[in-house]
């Protein structure tokens, strides 16, 4: 099954790089300022944040925010162009890097075990333990690290993924109905808001969490090595504005979440329980390099990445260290 999932994430890929040059990103520096699309998510407070309050314009930044359902789908969009920035988990990253000229420029500093926490696993009802999964058909969102979660979930309890059968989904929306007609037997679902969805369904409890597991998700940002290159101070700037607008993010919840709801009606409620769980802390860590490193490992060996590569040349840290220099490490 994993096998028919790596066909199924190549076929993904070649059909984005093929539609290579479709859109247009901006990426320019008009004077002293650097224009930038920026893909975001409906429950990502930080850039909404430095949008709003003026950070990005502080530091000389003209953004436009592009929403996608997932991270994952961001991070695809600079395939074709339709962004010059994304953020997303390790598992995006590394397949973007693997497949064209990109560099990993920062970690948000996030792949805590309260984070991992919010990731929470539902099942349907007759279902009591992991090992009651062997013979189901568990969901997976496309291009995103869950089947990795998986494979480690399931070890850990003596199910093999070969046992199960893996089911790709566009995404939360989509797994929910899944999950309630029966057309699949278990999801990972991230958020306060997806979290009291499946939560309420009938049909379906929540089994576990992913702080119960070794698994934590390093998130990163991700642009063009060109882009990166030919616009040093303007993206130093970038991540200053955002490391200030993580901070007013959280020293002023309930702003932040009246932003959220007037911007994307994310629920207030909703972004008061996510944004503690969340604070950015723009930097590169031993932990976040080891995080990095694990999962290239992973796919690697499992074909999801098919020609290796050296991580340290798909990393670009000149730009966080000259921000924040107490915050990175030294790449041996």
């Amino acid at each position: 099954m994993l096998k028919q999932w790596n066909l199924l994430l190549l076929g993904t890929v070649l059909v984005v790089s093929v539609l290579g040059g479709c859109g247009k990103a901006s990426g320019e520096q008009q004077g002293s300022r650097l224009q930038l699309k920026i893909a975001d998510i409906s429950t990502n407070t930080v850039f909404q944040v430095a949008s709003n309050k003026g950070f990005f314009d502080k530091h000389g930044i003209d953004a436009e925010l592009v929403n996608f359902a997932t991270p994952a789908e961001g991070v695809n969009s600079l395939f074709i162009k339709q962004v010059d920035v994304a953020f997303g988990a390790d598992f995006p990253l590394l397949n973007a890097v693997s497949k064209g000229d990109y560099a990993i420029f920062a970690s948000s500093g996030t792949a805590t075990d309260l984070s991992a926490s919010e990731w929470k696993l539902f099942v349907r009802k007759e279902i009591e333990s992991a090992a009651d999964l062997k013979g189901k058909r568990l969901s997976f969102s496309r291009g995103t690290f869950v089947p990795y979660l998986w494979d480690v979930y399931l070890a850990e309890n003596g199910v093999s993924l070969s046992d199960v059968e893996l089911i790709g989904q566009g995404g939360f929306d989509e797994a929910y109905v899944a999950l309630k007609k029966g057309e699949i037997d278990a999801a990972w679902v991230y958020g306060a808001v997806l979290n009291e969805k499946f939560g309420a369904l009938a049909e379906a409890k929540e089994l576990s969490d992913m702080s119960k597991t070794p698994v934590r998700l390093g998130t990163g940002l991700i642009a063009a090595k060109e882009l990166l290159d030919s616009n040093k101070e303007g993206f130093v700037q970038f991540l200053k504005a955002l490391d200030e607008a993580s901070a007013y993010a959280q020293a002023n919840p309930e702003e932040t979440a009246d932003i959220m709801y007037k911007e994307v009606k994310q629920p207030k409620e909703a972004t008061l329980k996510d944004l503690p769980k969340n604070p950015w802390n723009l930097g590169f860590t031993d932990k976040a390099y080891a995080g990095l490193q694990g999962q290239k490992d992973y796919m690697v060996d499992n074909g999801i990445i098919e020609k290796d590569f050296e991580l340290n040349d798909k990393l670009n840290l000149d730009l966080v260290r000259e921000a924040f220099p107490d915050r990175v490490i030294d790449l041996k």
